[in-house]
């Protein structure tokens, strides 16, 4: 049975700023903690192809793959899919992003299936992909509310207490 995840944050900072820093790829790696590097590969304008290396993971190995992304900022919504699909027979995503006025909900929703000579079989990926998405979602919101507050006008105005 194929695989299916579904994850959701809230950031406290203005729509642009969230879209902007999340759809920056060659920030990436500053941008989230399992990311060594992103290196651009093709750059349409609309979608974008590049390639993700991770830091090594416990038993020192480095996953790396390609990915494509075409964001769609009318909708605010992104499809991605890896063209590199590694132990995957497929995967694809999708983030979806909600602003009330105040702070942005960011949706990563993520459909695949494994191979079946890859290390973990569906259910055991669904487990680990909702556990790293968490861990990298609250990785992201902080660094992108640390960005807010450090350009955010009202901030710089606050008096030292």
């Amino acid at each position: 049975m194929p695989g299916h995840t579904d994850n959701a944050i809230v950031i406290n900072a203005p729509m642009d700023l969230v879209w902007s820093m999340t759809n920056d790829v060659r920030s990436w790696p500053e941008l989230f903690s399992e990311y060594a590097s992103a290196e651009i590969i093709a750059d349409n304008g609309t979608t974008i192809r590049f390639r993700l290396t991770t830091h090594p993971d416990e038993s020192g190995r480095q996953w790396t793959w390609v990915s494509e992304r075409t964001p769609d900022p009318a909708t605010r919504t992104v499809r991605a899919h890896r063209i590199e699909t590694g132990p995957f027979e497929y995967m694809n995503l999708y983030w979806e992003y909600q602003d009330d006025g105040c702070s942005v909900s960011m949706r990563w929703v993520q459909d695949f299936q494994m191979k079946p000579d890859a290390p973990f079989d569906d259910a055991a990926m669904t487990e680990r992909l909702n556990r790293t998405s968490r861990t990298q979602l609250a990785h992201v919101r902080d660094r992108i509310e640390e960005r807010h507050r450090a350009t955010s006008p009202a901030d710089a105005a606050r008096p030292n207490n």
